[in-house]
């Protein structure tokens, strides 16, 4: 089976094509020739995930999915959720995001935080959801590597490093990705038209 990835973020494109075990042939938006920046104007990761699938189904009419995905912090109220890649503002990058949420936590008691991915599938015409969440929290420095975004400042459950410490492997034995992800291979390994 042929699914369009509506990305074009390589990091999040090898961690899937990482989880599908080549069960299907997944391109990305530049392997497909489509060169546009779907906006996210939504408040919320369902309705960010669905504008991109659906822009994508729209301009193809092939089956495709995208995805989602916020840091929600419990001292902050949930944030940055769904503004997780420009919280520190437009044309800010990672380092700055990170400096903001740690500046911001500093003196708050409790560190918890979760990353939830939501994944919008849209095949056949119709859009399906799957939403994966990894508890966690947010440490008092940065710490590894790997990865990207928020991955040096949060260690999950379970876990005593964070994701910057793990390879890709690792990673998924927890990612919030990978669980949104399986139940989408789950849901097209049993797909009939």
């Amino acid at each position: 089976m042929k699914i369009i990835f509506a990305t074009n973020n390589k990091n999040k494109v090898e961690e899937i094509k990482h989880l599908s075990h080549q069960k299907f042939e997944i391109f990305t938006l530049q392997e497909v020739g489509i060169d546009i920046d779907i906006p996210e104007p939504h408040d919320t990761l369902e309705a960010n995930a669905t504008e991109k699938s659906a822009t994508i189904y729209k301009l193809t009419n092939q089956a495709v999915f995208s995805e989602d995905t916020g840091l929600e912090v419990e001292a902050l109220g949930g944030a940055p959720g769904v503004k997780s890649a420009r919280y520190a503002g437009e044309g800010r990058n990672m380092q700055d995001n990170i400096d903001k949420l740690l500046a911001e936590l500093k003196d708050k008691p409790t560190r918890a935080a979760r990353f939830r991915t939501v994944v919008s599938l849209i095949i056949g015409g119709k859009e399906f959801q799957f939403e994966g969440i990894c508890e966690g929290h947010i440490t008092n420095a940065q710490d590894g590597t790997n990865g990207f975004g928020y991955d040096p400042v949060f260690i999950p459950v379970g876990s005593d490093i964070t994701f910057a410490n793990m390879d890709i492997t690792e990673k998924n034995k927890f990612s919030h990705r990978k669980k949104a992800v399986q139940q989408l291979i789950n849901f097209l390994n049993d797909y009939q038209d």
